[in-house]
């Protein structure tokens, strides 16, 4: 039989998000939004409305739609010699279907998989469920989360399947250089593994900018065939409720070996899911989704950098430059909180909600919370101004 770890990030929300009156500043979406507010955001009267009422509702097309999976393909075939084709692309219900997929059909027991850590638990507890031998790459917060392709090398070994990486990363909102990418792409290619790049914060980038030479491209534009790259629209895209991701890869073999095992889990997605995300992915509305997103993250980072800049005996972290999450460590009297104990009174006092990092990323990173940022500005200024009166009173 298998077995697996508790999914310990998403027992914490189940159990503490649906507290009444609860400030959720510990979701992983951009704030969301509905099918009203997308409408609303096209910038062309013509196109008609996401959903058609007259359409029957079967099971649609198995692999998504092509006018979805042409939409997608243009996204990661921008400013590459070799266009992606949407038959590189596989839909799935969100992002979290799409890697339980590939690693149920990719890994087993003998395998050896190396995967980023803090990272979402998913990523590592998926492939040691299915008998594989798995190595924490450990993210360093003096490195400022971003990973030593030395520390890479070490862990590379002769039965070394797969390398997971979740870029940009969550919980610490860092992201993976341009240099340091192609690095790791050329530790993978002289052993020919597999690497998976988990992007469901992708294109979410708030503190580096397009133009500078180490800003990090999808994986799959980076020219190495033996890659998967998984997202979704929930978290970038504010579209969580959908359930809607996909798999792509320069790899043709490697799609159809995922189609295949597929057709055991998920049939197709829903018509009506597939239509939603279509829309928001049109030119007339994904610039003006994703501005929308980019500014949000902008104004609330800067509230919570400068909470955490007012209180410097207290808070510490290393400010994300992408994606929804910080992870912010809390101390009292200069020794480290303990963590759990924190987040359980913080709610019953103030009905503000975190996620205990040494709970749901490891005992490592005692003292830390993971805070999700963005969300509604004003959950996240009055969430903010509850937790300073907490800091001052509990803290101090």
């Amino acid at each position: 039989m298998v077995k697996i770890e508790p999914f310990e990030v998403e027992q914490w929300m189940d159990k503490y998000e649906v507290t009444p009156g609860v400030l959720n500043i510990a979701e992983t979406c951009v704030a969301s939004i509905s099918i009203d507010d997308i409408i609303a955001l096209c910038e062309d009267p013509n196109v008609p409305h996401p959903i058609n009422t007259s359409t029957k509702l079967t099971y649609g097309a198995i692999r998504g739609s092509q006018a979805l999976r042409e939409r997608l393909a243009s996204l990661y075939s921008a400013r590459v010699s070799s266009p992606l084709s949407p038959d590189n692309i596989l839909i799935t219900p969100g992002a979290i279907a799409a890697n339980f997929l590939l690693l149920y059909t990719l890994i087993g027991p003998g395998d050896h998989v190396i995967c980023v850590h803090p990272t979402y638990q998913q990523l590592y507890s998926v492939p040691a469920s299915l008998g594989a031998e798995v190595s924490l790459w450990k993210l360093r917060k003096e490195r400022n989360y971003i990973p030593d392709i030395e520390d890479l090398k070490a862990l590379v070994k002769e039965n070394t399947k797969m390398i997971i990486i979740n870029n940009p990363n969550n919980p610490t909102g860092s992201t993976i250089p341009k240099s340091v990418i192609q690095s790791l792409i050329d530790v993978a290619r002289a052993q020919n593994i597999i690497i998976l790049s988990d992007e469901v914060y992708r294109p979410l980038y708030h503190g580096i900018s397009p133009i500078d030479p180490d800003f990090p491209p999808s994986l799959i534009s980076m020219g190495y065939e033996n890659t998967l790259i998984t997202s979704s629209m929930s978290k970038a895209y504010s579209l969580a409720g959908i359930r809607l991701g996909w798999i792509a890869s320069r790899s043709p073999s490697l799609i159809e070996e995922i189609a295949s095992a597929r057709d055991y889990t998920t049939i197709s997605v829903s018509q009506l899911d597939d239509a939603v995300a279509s829309y928001a992915l049109s030119p007339s509305v994904l610039h003006s989704l994703l501005a929308r997103n980019i500014q949000l993250a902008r104004t609330n980072i800067s509230l919570l950098s400068t909470f955490i800049s007012s209180h410097p005996q207290t808070c510490s972290w290393v400010k994300p430059t992408a994606g929804t999450t910080a992870l912010v460590q809390f101390k009292k009297k200069g020794e480290v909180v303990d963590d759990v104990a924190f987040c359980k009174d913080l709610i019953a006092k103030t009905k503000v909600m975190f996620v205990p990092a040494s709970k749901c990323f490891g005992e490592e990173f005692r003292g830390y919370v993971r805070i999700g940022f963005v969300c509604e500005t004003e959950v996240l200024r009055e969430g903010l101004e509850r937790l300073g009166t907490y800091v001052k009173e509990e803290l101090a």
